[in-house]
């Protein structure tokens, strides 16, 4: 059976107070979850060893935390940058790559998201490589071969053994951040999509998770993560209220 991963992305929120709040807020909600949904949350990095020391203070040892980015470099004079074996360091399980506010606001290309997927990989992090189109991409009818193109050139040279621990997001960028999702059936289109480029791409990827992300609620994720090739979700907004985020995870 495929993974099923709900993860949270917080972006550029919180504090160490907030962390703490937030872990004795959601332990609690997610008591009685289906074990085989597995559940993290990626906050800014500075904050995950809090939110970590948080979760397993509530007994949240279920729970795994990652970073929103990491370094195509393993290590040097990068200013700023974070290595993936600097994430794994700190007990992180995910790293978030290629998310379209990393496209858009610093121009990330589909090679530079490659080199980090293979960073994330080389330091035992399971990569969330995130794809999608915009809207005039989705209304010129590119959708398919955008994302297409998204995954494969990120996806290059990763090991027959790795595959297990890749996981795709479908973020339509037109559905981000916006409150508007694309419908189940669209949603479920793309991601049947990008399942057929992963068994392309090699055999052994046919298993990969391929998660939801684009303004999903409460009330939206029971029929999103009902459909057949939809695993799970990348949640942003709502993932910052820890009930919210709990009644996605069980909706998964």
């Amino acid at each position: 059976m495929r993974r099923r991963l709900i993860a949270a992305n917080w972006k550029l929120n919180g504090t160490g107070a907030f962390a703490a709040e937030y872990a004795a807020e959601l332990v609690p909600a997610l008591e009685g979850l289906d074990p085989a949904v597995e559940v993290a949350v990626m906050p800014p990095a500075i904050l995950l060893p809090a939110l970590r020391e948080s979760l397993n203070e509530n007994s949240g040892r279920r729970v795994m935390v990652g970073v929103q980015d990491v370094s195509a470099w393993e290590a040097g004079a990068y200013t700023g940058e974070i290595a993936a074996s600097m994430a794994a360091d700190q007990h992180g399980s995910f790293a978030i790559i290629g998310h379209s506010e990393r496209r858009q606001y610093w121009s990330e290309s589909d090679g530079r998201i490659n080199a980090k997927v293979l960073q994330a990989l080389s330091a035992g992090l399971d990569p969330i490589l995130c794809v999608g189109e915009t809207e005039a991409e989705r209304e010129a009818g590119d959708t398919e071969a955008v994302v297409a193109r998204q995954v494969r050139a990120a996806l290059t040279d990763v090991p027959e053994s790795d595959w297990r621990h890749v996981c795709v997001a479908y973020e339509p960028v037109w559905a981000i951040g916006t409150g508007k999702s694309a419908t189940a059936e669209q949603a479920q289109a793309v991601h049947a999509h990008i399942r057929g480029v992963l068994e392309e791409l090699d055999p052994a990827a046919a298993e990969a998770p391929v998660i939801y992300g684009g303004s999903v609620k409460p009330d939206t994720a029971g029929e999103l993560f009902a459909q057949p090739d939809i695993d799970g979700g990348l949640i942003g907004g709502a993932s910052l209220n820890a009930t919210d985020f709990a009644a996605i995870c069980r909706a998964g």
